[in-house]
């Protein structure tokens, strides 16, 4: 286990996320059964929490009880349709097994152009009862459908869900707005993720509304493990070339999948096959490679031990060492995958124990994925562990506020992670001094404000694992985090700019509204909880919030919003960033915090000089006097243009 990570989430093993009930269901497979009935049905629970089966139990209740006739399974990808073969369920409770007719499973070899007539004909089969297929295949499809009502009675399902976009380019996102907007077909759509897309929302606002949502939190389902006790996410900072730097990052006694960066980034040196070499030799000596599964035996230069290694990036030979990794039956199969683009999404090793993810990940929700590969429940392990190498920036490059921001990117991305797999909390409102918490996971805030509609509840109800991911991928925040402005800045000007972004229907108290809830629970999800006892036996909980240690029935929303909320942010990029380049970082953003006319930028520094000789001290950016201020900024201004030209003349 890492000695220090920047998230550090301890569980308490309850077994509960993967005991059946009679109907052979787990606690997330019966919370989504609860709502079989709804005609548009969300689904939000991690990997490995058993989204496929639950799927099967809504989809044959419809097929049996609902008057739907036909269930259309539609997967991002050939592999992933393995999720959805044969099941038998009746042994374990229920009262249908799952069948598919394989002339319907259209995620076995074969070409597009016939998968798609297989589907218009399924369409009209009136013995056809469930397919599956891809989500290129029912793109491709849909396009061929003369009427939105050939899908009337159909139950179109949709793993996978954060693929789909309400952007007008979307083709599915397009055609499931029409099948639901001019047809009586039911949809249940799934995602791993718990954003609704890191650029564009997966449905627009007003059909996600028709859904009826069920989430199950990262937290339930880890929590609920037999084996599972810890998960970390750390970050590794490295100068040069990662591979130099590899040594220090690799644990080769773990379980690990090794993801290296894109070609197109900064951090690949170009040649991903020489960087598959270079890992090879950080984790050893080739002893040699099996010609039937590809698989390379190499011997651990640290512990002699011979260790079956997997690589996923050089396409000779790729198909035969992916047959291998899905005949894996137990740990001692395999030790490391080296991969690229794949082993994230769907991908199933149980077993694993580190994921190792070279570069930002530009997406949210690969994040998502790729930690989803690691915290699976299995014998083998009782800590998981996420660790991001990043390129740390040098204060001579001129591309040093790309990397701080690549950095910013990574260190926001595992807090978000943070909010995901921490405990649940319902904030509320207390209503007078001696009132106490209804439930486990309440937490009451004097002077905390009621929601004032149904649109606000339903914001904060849903929502806010959304809008954090919104806030902390704005440009203005990110900068604010580096700048390490004031709390009363991020929380008064910053966050309700993204809320009013992201929901232009608020007004001015809506907004408030929503900004206060989701400053609240960030402050409060990324708190430290530690308990006390006096003599008498009485325990009181407290919470540390940045520098404050706060008794949880004190809690005060004046005290909240007096807190930056993402702190820790810039905590860790300092530690990890010399003085120098964050100097460069700060002035970088004063410099673009006003506008300047030549004119102007002369008579201001003209100003600052005699400013300076007067008071004996540099104009103050943070002082209350507006014209001392902008000279602050404008010498920032100054001299960042100073050190751009001199850069150019280097």
């Amino acid at each position: 286990m890492q000695d220090k990570n920047v998230v550090e989430v301890n569980y308490h093993q309850t077994g509960k996320s993967t005991n059946t009930n009679e109907l052979g269901m787990r606690e997330m497979q019966a919370r989504v059964y609860q709502h079989r009935k709804s005609k548009y049905i969300l689904v939000k629970a991690p990997p490995a929490s058993g989204k496929s089966r639950a799927l099967m139990f809504v989809a044959l209740d419809k097929l049996a009880n609902q008057g739907v006739k036909k269930v259309i399974v539609a997967v991002p990808e050939r592999s992933i349709g393995r999720s959805f073969k044969n099941t038998d369920l009746v042994k374990f409770g229920f009262y249908e097994d799952w069948q598919v007719d394989p002339q319907y499973d259209l995620t076995l070899n074969g070409g597009q152009e016939s998968k798609v007539q297989k589907l218009l004909d399924f369409l009209k089969d009136p013995s056809g009862r469930i397919l599956v297929c891809t989500h290129a295949t029912l793109r491709f499809a849909y396009q061929k459908v003369a009427d939105d009502h050939a899908f009337d009675n159909v139950m179109v399902a949709i793993d996978e869900f954060h693929h789909v976009s309400s952007n007008d380019s979307s083709v599915l996102g397009d055609a499931l707005r029409n099948i639901m907007h001019n047809s009586s077909a039911h949809v249940l759509a799934m995602t791993g993720s718990y954003f609704r897309g890191d650029s564009e929302p997966i449905l627009s606002p007003e059909d996600e509304q028709m859904f009826d949502k069920v989430t199950y939190t990262y937290y339930e389902q880890l929590d609920g493990y037999q084996y599972l006790k810890s998960f970390g996410i750390d970050y590794k900072f490295y100068q040069g070339r990662y591979t130099d730097a590899l040594d220090e990052a690799l644990d080769t006694s773990k379980k690990t999948i090794i993801h290296i960066p894109s070609v197109n980034s900064s951090e690949s040196t170009k040649d991903k096959y020489d960087e598959v070499d270079r890992i090879f030799d950080t984790i050893g000596d080739i002893n040699y490679q099996d010609e039937q599964t590809g698989i390379y035996f190499i011997r651990d230069k640290h512990t002699g031990k011979l260790l079956k290694v997997a690589d996923l990036v050089n396409e000779d030979g790729r198909e035969k060492v992916g047959e291998y990794l899905r005949q894996l039956s137990g740990p001692d199969d395999l030790d490391i995958i080296v991969a690229l683009n794949m082993a994230k999404e769907g991908f199933d090793w149980p077993w694993a124990e580190q994921a190792l993810t070279i570069g930002y990940r530009h997406s949210l929700t690969e994040i998502v994925q790729i930690i989803g590969r690691v915290t699976r429940d299995s014998s083998n392990k009782n800590h998981a562990q996420f660790t991001n190498m990043i390129e740390q920036p040098d204060a001579k490059d001129g591309d040093v506020e790309y990397a701080v921001n690549q950095i910013l990117k990574a260190i926001t991305a595992s807090l978000l992670m943070e909010q995901v797999l921490a405990p649940e909390i319902h904030l509320k409102r207390r209503q007078h001094k001696d009132e106490r918490p209804t439930g486990d996971t309440d937490i009451l805030i004097k002077g905390l404000k009621e929601p004032s509609t149904k649109r606000v509840q339903s914001i904060i109800e849903n929502d806010l694992p959304d809008l954090k991911a919104a806030i902390l991928q704005d440009s203005s925040v990110k900068q604010g985090i580096a700048a390490n402005v004031s709390a009363e800045v991020m929380n008064k000007e910053l966050i309700p700019k993204v809320v009013m972004t992201c929901y232009p229907d608020l007004n001015n108290d809506e907004i408030d509204q929503v900004s206060q809830y989701a400053l609240a629970d960030t402050v409060i999800r990324h708190a430290k909880v530690e308990t006390t006892q006096d003599s008498n036996g009485n325990t009181d909980q407290f919470l540390r919030m940045a520098d404050k240690f706060i008794n949880v029935d004190q809690l005060d929303i004046n005290l909240i919003e007096s807190i930056n909320p993402f702190q820790r942010a810039y905590d860790v990029m300092s530690q990890n960033i010399d003085s120098d380049t964050l100097r460069i970082i700060e002035r970088s953003i004063d410099a673009k915090k006003y506008e300047f006319t030549d004119e102007e930028l002369v008579q201001l520094y003209k100003n600052a000089k005699r400013f300076v000789a007067e008071h004996g001290k540099r104009p103050d950016k943070n002082s209350n006097n507006e014209e001392e201020v902008r000279m602050a900024y404008a010498l920032a201004k100054l001299a960042d243009l100073r050190a751009r030209r001199n850069q150019e003349n280097e």
